[in-house]
């Protein structure tokens, strides 16, 4: 059975040094576990370049130790001090435009800079050193939210570099690049990789195989750049290591960061995705302001926990409002509380409020803590004990193995980025409707890896829009005894990015051909028969396979054969509602139909049930007040 804990995330290089003690006294109070650390510490860590100061570090892990509380340290790789651009001017990333990303905030640098990355090893092995065997130092954090504000791509000049060498080694000569490519199109084709540049600022879009080699070249300098950190922290200490992912984070893949990881974590802002990450109606943006969307948060659990091979964390929970999205409200009483359980339910080990005490200055002045900034308890302050006493009470549970899978392909969101094909097909929100339409009737869903070779554990696995099936998951899917669900638009690009011969979807056991794709207008939504409509994207099937939904028109949407099912178009929630509901019948998969904004999910020993709406809901008997939760015994 899984311990689970609390924390928060500390800033001792923000408060007077007398303040420490008393501030590790309450987090006990609280009934806080883990606390987080020095992720942005570096000047303080390393004034000058070679120059350190790891006395006030060392008070800070002892006074917090000393009260009981467990440190999970982090490397400040993602905030480098202005000695370190001074040091190499050239390690800034530059965007798409080709503008300089100057210092000034963070995360201002290139993953491919060869400098940094040295440096990089340089400050985590002072780190790892000093404090790998420290008693207080639990965890270990690497950098901080890689990707967040647009830093996985840069075309700098290093990156450039760095991606002629990724080419040479993926394709060996410039005749295989150009064949794979298809480069003869506009007499694109190369006599030399250090021919090939970085695809932005071309006349018109570039080669979307060109694009795609940028995006996994991006995506690998990412995971190296990690596994730099990781490996380095592992030659001094046996602690686990985590690293904390971001809401629709998707520029590289996240599966491959974590395979170098013993946690996978994510920082939760649930109001600030719904206004920031979130494509809704005003109306329902509205309803939910103060709960954020009640699949959104759920959603992340469930693909980091697969991330994190079942092992996860919220390292950063919002605790109040925040100071980035584009509207700031104060969350309704009691959702601190529900979000907290949340991530407890989909199997989250802690759960880190971000953070301690508001700061009164700089950047984040306007981000509320569990404290305000006058050391007064912020709101967030008694649910945040609530939580702790009640999980007192509750003990130790884990998450349940669910009946119905979902792949998540993190390629697959680079495709529809690349060659969208229609300004609303997304793969992002595609996956989110299939998965927020299955918790409607209380489902509890696994995320599947798109390497999986083995899906045997699950009565029903959904694969929309996966665009190259892996030779390890068509073969799973092959021999997988339930039911499938695939598509739209699955299976349909070769690996270099071409439409595949076979034509798509050409999966295992189905005589289906898609002779044409169209992407719709929001004004142009085709009737399903039976309920529901068909809404940004259709496809046109030539098929022998029978016929288990169909258009108003007469046209195939939904066709089958076997325990195959393929669906030709993005159907709307109420098309996903009767397709789900018709083969969870058929896999005797029960399910409990939710209350608007009411989710459930299940533990070993608990069904929970959420709501996320304005108003009380009944469910199970029980009434469920807004911003509440109810569990009862499995």
């Amino acid at each position: 059975m899984t311990k689970r804990f609390l924390g928060t995330c500390y800033y001792p290089e923000h408060w007077p040094r007398e303040q420490w003690a008393d501030d590790a006294r309450r987090m006990t109070e609280l009934g806080l576990t883990w606390i987080r650390i020095g992720e942005f510490a570096w000047s303080r860590i390393e004034p000058n370049f070679g120059e350190f100061d790891f006395e006030w570090l060392d008070t800070a892990i002892e006074t917090l130790g000393a009260a009981g509380l467990k440190v999970v340290l982090g490397t400040p790789t993602a905030t480098p001090p202005r000695w370190m651009v001074d040091r190499h001017p050239d390690m800034l990333s530059i965007d798409e435009n080709g503008d300089v990303r100057k210092f000034g905030s963070r995360r201002h640098y290139c993953f491919s800079h060869q400098g940094y990355r040295k440096e990089s090893v340089r400050i985590t092995a002072k780190l790892a050193e000093r404090y790998g065997q420290n008693p207080h130092v639990a965890a270990w954090q690497t950098d901080n939210e890689f990707g967040c504000h647009d830093t996985t791509l840069s075309y700098s000049l290093a990156a450039q570099g760095q991606f002629r060498r990724w080419l040479e080694n993926r394709y060996e000569s410039p005749q295989a690049l150009n064949e794979a490519w298809g480069n003869v199109f506009w007499s694109m084709e190369y006599d030399t990789f250090d021919q090939v540049e970085l695809p932005n600022q071309t006349v018109t879009k570039s080669n979307p195989a060109h694009r795609m080699a940028f995006r996994r070249f991006s995506s690998d300098q990412v995971v190296s750049y990690n596994k730099l950190q990781v490996d380095e922290i592992k030659k001094h200490t046996d602690a686990p290591i985590a690293h904390n992912y971001m809401g629709r984070i998707t520029e590289f893949d996240h599966f491959k960061v974590g395979d170098d990881l013993e946690i996978s974590s994510w920082d939760s802002y649930p109001l600030g995705f719904l206004e920031d990450r979130i494509e809704e109606t005003e109306e329902f943006k509205h309803a939910h302001s103060r709960q954020g969307h009640p699949d959104f948060q759920a959603f992340h659990h469930d693909i980091y926990r697969a991330v994190g091979n079942g092992r996860w964390w919220v390292m950063e929970q919002q605790p109040g409002p925040v100071n980035w999205a584009p509207y700031n409200p104060a969350p309704l009483p009691g959702m601190v509380r529900l979000w907290s359980w949340e991530a407890l339910a989909h199997g989250a080990e802690s759960v880190l409020y971000f953070r301690w005490r508001q700061a009164p200055f700089a950047q984040e002045q306007m981000h509320s803590g569990l404290l305000r900034p006058d050391s007064e308890n912020a709101p967030a302050h008694h649910e945040a004990l609530q939580v702790a006493k009640e999980l007192q009470e509750i003990g130790d549970d884990d998450a349940v193995r669910a009946d119905v899978g979902i792949v998540f392909d993190y390629e697959s969101d680079w495709v529809t980025d690349i060659l969208p094909q229609g300004d609303t097909n997304k793969y992002f929100d595609l996956v989110f409707d299939y998965y927020r339409a299955a918790r409607k009737f209380g489902l509890s869903i696994d995320i599947v890896k798109p390497n999986a070779t083995d899906l045997s554990d699950y009565k029903v696995v959904m694969l929309p829009g996966v665009a190259t099936l892996s030779d390890e998951l068509r073969a799973a899917i092959d021999k997988f005894d339930g039911v499938t669900i695939a598509g739209p638009q699955t299976n349909s690009k070769t690996n270099e990015f071409s439409i595949p011969v076979p034509l798509p979807p050409n999966l295992p056991g189905l005589d289906a051909t898609i002779e044409c794709v169209e992407s719709l207008r929001p004004s142009e939504q085709p009737k399903v028969n039976g309920g529901g409509h068909v809404q940004r994207w259709l496809e046109t099937l030539d098929t022998n396979a029978n016929v288990a939904g169909e258009l108003e028109n007469g046209k195939a949407v939904v066709v089958r054969q076997s325990n195959m099912i393929y669906v030709a178009g993005w159907l709307d929630q109420v098309g996903l509602a009767n397709l789900f509901k018709q083969v969870c019948t058929e896999t005797d998969i029960a399910i409990e139909e939710m209350p608007a904004s009411v989710r459930r999910r299940d533990t070993d020993g608990y069904k929970f049930y959420f709501n996320y709406g304005p108003t009380a809901q009944t469910i199970s008997g029980h009434q469920v007040e807004p911003a509440g939760v109810h569990w009862e015994k499995r």
